[in-house]
């Protein structure tokens, strides 16, 4: 620690010069980016020009173990829950935490329906896919349902296309149904869009797409203007605008077409919506982002099902050790140890006017989950007021 750590530490106040450098525009040192809580200390010293990740090589080798061990454990905790494997599950994908990791949701997705990525040996870029077969699986393939970050479209096309092609290929095996739900959706539903009156080539295209985010430009789910100005009624309110800003599938082809009732019909088979966080520098209540994206799925499948899908929070922040934990038991953790922590609560009144900024949103995001979810117990809100409002301090 003294003679790797402290150093680092130690330079971390450089970033008030390179701050100067780059407002005269001059040159700033580059470095890696990451989290160092996740042991990247090569971020460190903070203040550089920070470069990102190939996406070429997402995801890494790194990623796939981490992805893999995510996936695994996903599995076991529905099993627990519920008896049986899952059959569809709906991830969430953002672009910087993908960033950070090389690709661990992706790694999972992948590892979720039975495939492996296949990697240039000297490049360590990813140029396929392999599919694992049933026995040497173990398991029933899991059909998968991706809603990605605006950011992570525009930064990851080769993953984007890399996503789309794998439901095609999985939806062709000669598999039973049982085990390749992928495969059992993907016959379904040619029929029914042919039914609706699709033709025969649209119906299978329309059969195979999986890859879901807002259309070319835009960004975001829409939920967050509609929650704070209270311009909404009901989770059929948020679910509507959920699927208008989300409702855009993406083929293996790059191209993007918007597909609303494709998405509504996607989520009313979904068993499970999922989230990562890969580090301990964030929580679910210091983002908007959050309750928009997690919260906002489970709004939408909770709406169009009937029933309330199970909701889990991964959390890798150490690879080793992957947790997964229901988002109520997550939102309950961070409940206690950060919103209503003493020493969090003093070191926000030490910042003064930010502090309090800083208080308000996280009682905003809390009332975000409650709005999507409704996991916000009325004992907490009685809580958040004794310690936010209540207390002369």
């Amino acid at each position: 620690l003294h003679e790797t750590l402290l150093p680092r530490f130690l330079r971390c106040a450089e970033e008030t010069r390179s701050l100067a450098l780059a407002l005269e525009g001059r040159f700033v040192s580059p470095g890696p980016s990451g989290a160092p809580t996740r042991g990247r200390i090569d971020v460190l010293p903070t203040g550089r020009n920070f470069y990102s990740v190939d996406p070429r090589v997402i995801p890494t080798q790194t990623a796939w173990r981490c992805g893999q061990a995510l996936a695994e454990e996903l599995i076991e905790r529905y099993r627990s829950d519920h008896g049986e494997f899952p059959k569809t599950t709906a991830l969430v994908i953002w672009g910087t935490s993908n960033m950070r990791t090389g690709g661990d949701d992706i790694a999972q997705a992948l590892a979720l329906w039975g495939c492996e990525p296949v990697w240039e040996p000297v490049s360590g870029r990813v140029v396929d896919f392999e599919i694992m077969p049933l026995s040497v699986l173990g398991r029933p393939r899991v059909d998968v349902v991706l809603r990605v970050s605006g950011m992570f479209r525009d930064s990851f096309g080769d993953v984007m296309r890399l996503l789309s092609t794998v439901p095609k290929r999985l939806a062709e095996l000669d598999e039973p149904e049982e085990m390749n739900p992928v495969r059992a959706a993907w016959l379904l539903d040619q029929k029914r869009f042919q039914a609706s009156g699709n033709s025969k080539e649209n119906a299978k295209r329309l059969a195979g797409l999986r890859v879901f985010s807002s259309g070319p430009g835009a960004y975001g789910t829409g939920l967050l203007p509609l929650i704070d100005a209270g311009n909404w009624e009901t989770r059929g309110d948020l679910t509507e605008v959920f699927l208008k800003w989300g409702g855009h599938a993406y083929a293996s082809d790059g191209t993007s077409s918007e597909e609303i009732n494709l998405l509504r019909e996607r989520l009313s088979s979904v068993e499970i919506v999922h989230q990562n966080q890969d580090n301990r520098e964030h929580d679910i209540l210091d983002s908007d982002d959050y309750f928009q994206f997690q919260g906002g799925l489970q709004a939408a499948v909770t709406e169009i099902k009937g029933s309330t899908p199970a909701t889990y929070h991964g959390d890798s922040s150490n690879p080793e050790k992957i947790k997964i934990r229901t988002l109520k038991e997550e939102f309950n953790r961070v409940f206690r140890s950060r919103v209503l922590n003493p020493k969090w609560l003093e070191s926000m009144r030490e910042h003064g006017y930010k502090g309090a900024f800083e208080m308000a949103a996280t009682v905003d995001y809390l009332f975000g989950y409650d709005a999507t979810c409704d996991i916000v117990a009325d004992y907490q809100y009685e809580e958040v007021a004794q310690k936010l409002l209540l207390d002369p301090e």
